[in-house]
């Protein structure tokens, strides 16, 4: 256990919620309510001794001393990591959903198998609230699935040593394997980390053989964000955009132009023709005057077929936009009878 004070000064926290704003999360899916939970029990951590460990990120790097035991995170899916690597985080943040501990259900027997492990209790993403933080008294703060600031990240570092996003990628845009690799090397177990990574890379690449006419294709996911008068492409640096590269597409080199710096980019329905490509999978529901604009329905990729419809509601949804070392083999198991029906389309051509 990290030593520490066991009483934190109020003029302190006040000036630490004075400091910063919170940052939003990404615009494809909204965030919640904050929703309480109970502290999680302190979970084993670390088994080698690899530390003191340095990362490096947006706003510099961080040393970790020994192996942390309260873990909280500011970022929106690093839980699934940890849950993976047998370690319950004190505090998660809210991205939307409203489960229980912001684990969701391809996560849930993780949490069950680890003993002693309690709920964690959840945090509001859009605002941080910093006195919150520092009173669950964490030994380390993540956030590499974030967008935070460099004044988020100021304040954040007065109350625990805190991993910010990684600055070779754009905000909110850090791959599932950089989240589980920095995440193994946090919390000293960096072999297990790179197990669970290859065990992920095995699935896709077998995705990958299964379907060789992918390789020569185009696909991009969309969702109806902006509705009604435009909709929202994801680029290649995005976590979902990064699926559809990981399954043998390609991402099209027009969207990750229009998105510029940004995980996406918006664009109105007279530019249907710019997602005309080999496969569209649309991640939330998509209303039905977007659904029957003659624009849309025009399309090659609509009139054969090659478009694939995933509702709000649909867990596989939560899954791929999570897009994490636990939520993608329970993506790629749902998202067989759709790879099936694209191949023998993309086939039929």
């Amino acid at each position: 256990m990290f030593k520490r004070s066991t009483v934190i000064s109020l003029l302190f926290i006040l000036a630490l919620v004075a400091a910063a704003c919170g940052a939003p999360a990404p615009v494809a899916t909204p965030a919640a309510e904050t929703q309480a939970a109970p502290p999680a029990t302190e979970a084993e951590t670390a088994t080698d001794s690899s530390f003191p460990v340095t990362i490096p990120h947006k706003y510099g790097s961080t040393t970790i001393e020994q192996a942390p035991v309260r873990i909280v995170l500011v970022g929106l899916n690093e839980q699934d990591s940890l849950l993976a690597l047998g370690i319950v985080p004190v505090a998660t943040s809210e991205w939307y959903g409203g489960r229980p501990g912001a684990i969701f259900e391809w996560a849930q027997d993780e949490l069950a198998a680890i003993e002693g492990a309690e709920v964690p209790v959840v945090l509001d993403s859009v605002q941080i609230n910093f006195e919150q933080i520092a009173s669950l008294e964490p030994d380390v703060i993540i956030g590499l699935y974030s967008g935070l600031t460099e004044q988020e990240y100021s304040t954040l570092s007065a109350i625990a040593p805190t991993v910010a996003q990684p600055a070779e990628y754009i905000d909110w845009g850090i791959p599932w394997q950089e989240v589980t690799r920095t995440i193994g090397k946090i919390v000293g177990k960096s072999a297990e980390a790179e197990a669970l990574i290859s065990g992920v890379e095995a699935d896709f690449a077998e995705v990958r053989a299964q379907y060789p006419e992918f390789q020569d294709a185009e696909g991009v996911v969309a969702t109806a964000y902006g509705h009604p008068v435009s909709f929202y492409a994801f680029s290649s640096q995005d976590i979902r955009g990064r699926i559809i590269a990981a399954l043998g597409f390609q991402n099209p080199p027009i969207i990750d132009e229009l998105a510029g710096d940004e995980y996406g980019a918006s664009i109105s329905y007279e530019r249907f023709d710019l997602i005309d490509v080999d496969l569209v999978i649309w991640a939330d529901t998509m209303p039905e005057d977007l659904r029957t604009n003659p624009l849309y329905t025009s399309l090659d990729v609509v009139k054969d077929g090659r478009v694939y419809y995933i509702e709000g509601t649909d867990t596989l949804y939560d899954a791929l936009n999570f897009a994490t070392v636990l939520s993608l083999p329970y993506s790629i198991e749902r998202m067989t009878p759709m790879l099936d029906g694209l191949s023998q389309a993309l086939k039929g051509n």
